[in-house]
């Protein structure tokens, strides 16, 4: 099958898009939610289970149904009756993944009924793009493919998330959220939840003190403070948080932390890339917002640490270091790493940067 076209970004446009159309009682008779990342398909499956019909239409004409248990037949015959008491029933069948023979269903979405909202909920992977019920669902109803976000994608849809319930998110909070939440979005949207029910009224801004009291994210001894440390060439502050770290491994687990490396001298990498071809090829350096999307950073407030760290970590020392994060990721995988524990590993690692 070939590899879908559609991004993250593309994702979050066309979600947006269907929300807007269903809570403005524009339905489609068959809604195909299907793709890797389920936080978006559940969003909608949820948001058309309570706009379509009203809470006492529910009880009649609402059915919920699940793939491992269902066969294709039931689906159809489901979708098939006439609603009670009401314009619309709605059929909602969740883990269709599990279904067998899903194929089948293009019996009814050929010709489908003017009465019944069908929402196929597709999780893990995308349907066949092939096959007959993807064919039908794109001609007469709505097709919304979930692709799962990259790391770097996160922080830009997060900060939107949190505008998008009313406040604002300091640059250091969002790198907490996202270097501790990884890109797990439904489990971000759910401590982001709980976060805002605890905020004072009127609070206009999420802070990495709101963070840590209510999240329990240290704002002091995080991989955020740990790459600036590094940034800054002051080992002191770099190894006293390898010290916190090595207390809480379980909050803090040393793949993470080298993956979060990884990327920040990847970073470093092309700021020293960028002037070099200024200084050897008479370009200008790239507008800081360039700069920003060339490194994956969600704003340019995080520049002037890259440029800092760039002239104390020449390329020539970060190939060096590139290569030795490859090495303790092997070895924080369990591969030549003796009896080390997680902390004595990262402390070692540390040494050797500092010590290049």
């Amino acid at each position: 099958m070939a590899k879908s076209s559609v991004s993250f970004r593309d994702s979050i446009a066309r979600f947006t898009s269907i929300a807007r159309d269903i809570r403005g009682g524009k339905y489609a008779p068959v809604y195909l939610l299907m793709g890797e990342e389920g936080y978006f398909i559940d969003r909608l499956a949820d948001l058309l289970a309570t706009r379509v019909l009203t809470e006492e239409e529910r009880a009649f004409n609402q059915i919920t149904a699940y793939g491992k248990d269902s066969e294709c037949g039931d689906i159809i015959n489901f979708c098939k009756q006439m609603p009670m008491m009401g314009s619309y029933q709605v059929v909602i069948l969740k883990e269709a993944q599990q279904l067998r023979g899903i194929d089948k269903l293009s019996l009814y979405t050929q010709a489908p009924s003017a009465t019944t909202v069908l929402v196929i909920c597709h999780k893990e992977k995308n349907i066949d793009k092939r096959s007959a019920l993807y064919r039908h669902v794109s001609k007469i109803g709505v097709v919304f493919e979930s692709v799962r976000p990259r790391d770097y994608e996160i922080g830009s849809w997060l900060a939107d998330f949190v505008r998008s319930k009313g406040f604002g998110i300091e640059p250091k909070a969002l790198t907490m959220l996202t270097d501790h939440l990884g890109a797990d979005i439904a489990k971000i949207s759910n401590e982001l939840d709980k976060l805002t029910t605890y905020l004072p009224e009127g609070t206009p801004t999420i802070t990495a003190d709101h963070i840590e009291q209510n999240i329990g994210i240290s704002k002091d001894f995080n991989n955020f403070e740990l790459t600036r440390a590094i940034s800054e060439r002051n080992m002191k502050k770099a190894l006293l948080i390898a010290e916190h770290f090595s207390r809480n491994p379980k909050h803090n687990p040393l793949l993470v932390t080298i993956s979060t490396l990884f990327s920040h001298f990847q970073r470093i990498f092309i700021v020293n890339y960028q002037k070099w071809l200024s200084r050897n090829r008479g370009s200008a350096m790239p507008a800081d917002a360039e700069l920003a999307r060339m490194l994956k950073i969600p704003s340019a407030f995080f520049l002037n640490e890259y440029k800092q760290a760039a002239a104390l970590y020449p390329n020539k020392k970060v190939f060096v270091i590139l290569g030795m994060l490859r090495e303790y990721d092997m070895k924080s995988k369990g591969m030549n790493a003796g009896s080390a524990s997680e902390g004595e590993l990262l402390r070692e690692l540390l040494m050797k940067i500092f010590l290049l």
